[in-house]
């Protein structure tokens, strides 16, 4: 005789939901506590690989920024330094200017030389100062610098100008005579016009890095957007979600009791026979 095993079928289905709810909660949790509704491969194989993707090009994004950052502010010196030079030559001409009088006397003509040689001398020390660390985009000899401006390795080159006094043809004039003086404004004009074109060079290759670093900057928030709505939890929508399914984890519980309670009120009739 083949003997029968009663379940309580009831008690074991209410239990199967009791444990999926709670499994539920424990995922909504997870969501909340994180903040991401993605946060590891089970959950989306194929959305968190993406995501990856894109985090590391907010990764390349964010080298490229700094590079650029770097460039803005070797260029920013370069510009202050030059713009300092060409100030220095509008003075210089205008001592030269003096001194190309005819009838000077001689202390008169030495003054106006000493102030003539430091002028230059002011703007030579101007020149050597204005580097960066370590870059120096405006002396003598300077090497043009290389700007990373994506992180495909692309690069464009800010060309360096020479600001020294041999580089603007300023070097070697002085104030000792009339002559001399008249000839120190030719070169002088020269100069200023040579510094001007080297200021506006500087100043297009200033635009393009700040452009640039302007792109980069959005283009690093968009992808930061873009991996949010890909792994971001919607905690709002979380804990609603987390609220309801506790009330039905409380009736899965309720649930649970009174089917475990049935075979309980069976027996009691057998009893009370």
């Amino acid at each position: 005789m083949v003997q029968s095993i009663n379940t309580n079928a009831g008690a074991f289905n209410a239990l199967q939901k009791l444990n999926q709810t709670t499994k539920s909660i424990g995922n909504t949790n997870n969501r909340i506590s994180t903040g991401l509704k993605i946060d590891s491969p089970k959950d989306d194989a194929a959305t968190l690989a993406i995501a990856t993707r894109l985090l590391g090009d907010i990764g390349g994004a964010g080298a490229v920024k700094s590079g650029l950052n770097f460039a803005q502010s070797t260029v920013g010196v370069a510009e202050v330094g030059a713009a300092a030079v060409s100030d220095l030559l509008i003075e210089m001409k205008s001592v030269a200017v003096q001194a190309s009088q005819e009838g000077l006397d001689a202390t008169s003509r030495d003054a106006l030389n000493a102030e003539f040689n430091s002028l230059r001398d002011q703007a030579g020390s101007i020149v050597e100062a204005a580097n960066f660390n370590g870059t120096n985009l405006i002396k003598s000899g300077a090497s043009n610098m290389d700007v990373l401006k994506d992180d495909s390795g692309n690069r464009f080159a800010v060309v360096a100008q020479d600001f020294s006094a041999g580089g603007l043809g300023v070097d070697t004039l002085t104030l000792d005579s009339a002559a001399n003086a008249q000839s120190a404004l030719t070169a002088i004009d020269s100069a200023i016009n040579t510094a001007t074109a080297q200021q506006a060079s500087l100043g297009s290759s200033a635009n393009r890095i700040d452009n640039q670093a302007q792109f980069t900057t959005q283009l690093q928030d968009i992808l930061k957007e873009g991996v949010g709505n890909l792994i971001d939890a919607d905690l709002g929508a979380e804990s609603a979600n987390l609220q309801a399914q506790q009330v039905k984890q409380k009736l899965g519980v309720q649930s649970l009791a009174i089917a475990n309670s049935g075979p309980q009120h069976i027996l009691s009739l057998f009893q009370g026979s």
